[in-house]
């Protein structure tokens, strides 16, 4: 599935991440290779318009080097020096680090069906993203776990962003990622 263009309102420095992003993922494609997915804060920036802002892209991918080898290609560097962030890479124009997470979504727990494809604006180049109601699932689990307060928050500004949601899948995902305690009720108001 292709989604329409990406809406516009983002900040500009995350629709450029957001470009590039997406020419690595072309390569990876064209070199017969899965994209890596967006997931995480940058995931929340891209469902949110940039209503939810975030300082780096989380990726995954099952194949760390060969994506590694693109973003090189295509201008990533890791950072150095003292008090760098050194797990991750960093494109010299852009003020958004880039870390590969883990080779899956979610440990696995994404619907592969969930996953989107989408074309930025003004790019024929795609990259895929997790479904809004696996993010907000994501959200809830991070609250739930009482590391992250504020991501209740987050998931309510998802949902209300995006009340086409299957809230059937949703009500699934974000009892798997509580661990049962949050359901849709919790972050929405109700018909």
């Amino acid at each position: 599935m292709t989604e329409s263009d990406t809406p516009s309102g983002y900040r500009p420095e995350f629709e450029a991440a957001l470009r590039l992003f997406a020419r690595v993922s072309e390569a990876m494609h064209l070199r017969g290779l899965p994209r890596p997915v967006l997931v995480g804060g940058a995931a929340a920036e891209f469902w949110s318009a940039s209503a939810v802002s975030t300082g780096d892209f989380d990726l995954c991918t099952p194949v760390q080097p060969e994506l590694e080898d693109e973003m090189q290609r295509l201008g990533f560097v890791r950072p150095s020096g003292r008090g760098r962030f050194l797990k991750g890479w960093i494109h010299p124009e852009l003020q958004l680090g880039f870390e590969i997470v883990a080779d899956v979504p979610m440990d696995g727990n994404v619907d592969a069906a969930h996953i989107r494809l989408v074309q930025p604006i003004g790019e024929t180049a795609l990259f895929r993203v997790i479904a809004v109601e696996d993010l907000i699932a994501d959200r809830m689990g991070q609250y739930a776990s009482g590391t992250a307060p504020d991501r209740i928050g987050q998931a309510q500004i998802l949902l209300a962003l995006h009340p086409d949601a299957d809230l059937a899948y949703l009500e699934r995902r974000i009892r798997e990622e509580s661990g049962g305690d949050f359901g849709v009720q919790d972050i929405h108001p109700g018909p």
